[in-house]
């Protein structure tokens, strides 16, 4: 589950008329849409074996993260590796494009009407955005998971349409949000702390060392933007932060979400349960942490490639 820069923009500001601030809303969709999937797309190999590691497949619990990336090619071809990415790409347009717009309305929210600000109101604004957007993008994910941790010649699903219709015979609507309450208390401190960590970050580098760290606008000369490589950097720094954080509440989403899938479904019917069941069965390291490193190999280029086009198609949208 990876998080973007934090826009700048206030929709207030965009246009004081309802036509423009409609087409605000719009463009800002579009952007935060666009740049999900083309970071997500980039790193949807290594989201792969994150899943098959985190779910212990048998075909590749004796492996690392290295060889599993290797193992995966030779055992179900390089398409393999973006197995269950279309359906990621049906989820995460809609949850990059929610997530964006969510944390400029809390934002403005908690400012205006709550009368919160300074750091404080990044936290919480990215906090419930982030929450936002995995409520209303849910089923999606649990979907894309079940594919992705299918192995060629082990097929339980033809495609998306098919692990619909399972999941409604064999579980009901209730199958579609096996796992949301991990994800909820997850999302909270991993959205929060990245809205937080890249914010202050961006905040104080832009204050501080503008010239050196950062550049006008294409589209405003009169906003000042992050460098494409300093981007990358907070960023990073960021998703590392967040994400070593809440990765426990993680892999216990991903289990919970498998369901039936797992021969030890049975134990993870809460996110308490899964956590002590993975805890007492595999460890931390090899449990609680299995395949964090390949989230720490993940981050960097996710950023990048979710900065840079965030902050491109703000530029070509206009947005800043």
């Amino acid at each position: 589950m990876d998080v973007a820069a934090a826009s700048s923009t206030s929709p207030a500001t965009a246009s004081s008329s309802p036509t423009n601030r409609d087409y605000y809303w719009i463009r800002s969709f579009v952007a935060g849409g666009v740049a999900g999937c083309c970071a997500k797309t980039t790193i949807a190999p290594l989201d792969r074996v994150k899943i098959l590691l985190q779910g212990q497949s048998p075909h590749y619990r004796h492996l690392g993260v290295f060889s599993t990336i290797a193992a995966v090619p030779k055992k179900e071809g390089i398409l393999g590796l973006y197995k269950g990415n279309g359906a990621m790409m049906v989820r995460i347009f809609p949850y990059g494009a929610i997530q964006f717009m969510a944390f400029d309305k809390y934002k403005t929210l908690l400012n205006k009407k709550v009368g919160i600000s300074g750091h404080i109101h990044r936290l919480m604004a990215g906090s419930m955005a982030g929450m936002t957007a995995v409520i209303c993008t849910y089923p999606l994910d649990v979907i894309r998971a079940r594919l992705a941790f299918q192995v060629t010649g082990d097929h339980r699903y033809s495609g998306i349409a098919d692990v619909f219709r399972s999941i409604i015979h064999k579980e009901g609507m209730r199958g579609f949000y096996r796992g949301l309450s991990p994800t909820l208390i997850g999302m909270a401190p991993y959205a929060g702390l990245s809205f937080f960590t890249f914010g202050t970050l961006k905040s104080l580098g832009l204050k501080h060392f503008p010239e050196q760290l950062g550049r006008p606008s294409s589209d405003n000369p009169d906003v000042l933007v992050l460098k494409t490589h300093i981007n990358l950097l907070c960023g990073g720094v960021a998703g590392a932060f967040a994400q070593t954080a809440s990765y426990p509440l993680d892999v216990a989403r991903r289990r919970m979400q498998l369901g039936t899938v797992l021969p030890d479904s049975d134990k993870c019917g809460s996110p308490i349960k899964t956590l002590k069941f993975v805890y007492q069965q595999y460890g931390i390291r090899r449990g609680l942490y299995r395949g964090l490193s390949l989230n720490y190999i993940r981050c960097v280029p996710s950023q990048a490639m979710a900065f840079t086009t965030y902050e491109f198609m703000k530029q070509v949208l206009h947005l800043n």
